[in-house]
């Protein structure tokens, strides 16, 4: 299955030309949040993630309030607001947990997935601040990500952790155990899970 994973596009008409060319060459895309500056043309942005043409799992961000995500993708037919929801597809378990992005621990991520049965299943969790003590949350000489999201990829080993939120790392990428962890910024990034 290829995957086009990106985050942070921030309402711009570039990124998402870019997001719609890489598309084409997948067979799912996922977002990891901020999507807008602070909702602005929220309404048209979500029409033009709606408009590409495959389905799309999306989660808000720092920038983005849960609820009106929410009610602006219930009709959309393309895109599956996945906060606190779990989607399968071929075989593969996606989990989503949005928003935050400067907290050390999400209480409410780790009750919510301590509630699923994640047993021997393949996984991609889906979240918007990067996981703790990893590349993805260095910034400057400290790190700035979330123990949640790193005590879960060690606890379930995912085959894929997906997240955004800090610019300077678009694109990194690291492997924990089996886990690919990626920032694969507003550009996208392709990539191939089984």
């Amino acid at each position: 299955m290829k995957i086009l994973a990106f985050t942070d596009i921030h309402s711009s008409k570039k990124y998402i030309e870019v997001v719609r060319k890489k598309a084409k060459h997948a067979d799912l895309l996922v977002c990891a949040g901020d999507i807008t500056i602070f909702e602005q043309d929220i309404e048209h942005v979500i029409e033009e993630l709606n408009n590409l043409g495959k389905k799309l799992l999306l989660i808000h961000g720092n920038h983005e309030d849960s609820t009106l995500v929410e009610v602006l993708c219930k009709d959309k037919k393309n895109i599956v607001f996945m906060h606190k929801k779990v989607f399968e597809y071929k075989g593969i378990m996606f989990i989503g947990f949005g928003g935050g992005g400067f907290s050390r621990r999400e209480e409410e991520f780790e009750s919510w997935t301590n509630s699923l049965n994640l047993n021997n299943k393949k996984i991609v969790v889906i979240h918007h601040a990067p996981p703790f003590g990893t590349s993805l949350d260095l910034f400057g000489d400290e790190h700035h990500g979330c123990d949640s999201y790193k005590e879960f990829i060690l606890n379930f080993q995912p085959l894929l952790s997906i997240s955004g939120h800090f610019h300077e790392t678009f694109g990194f990428k690291e492997i924990v155990n089996t886990t690919l962890m990626i920032n694969p910024g507003p550009k996208g990034e392709l990539l191939e899970i089984k």
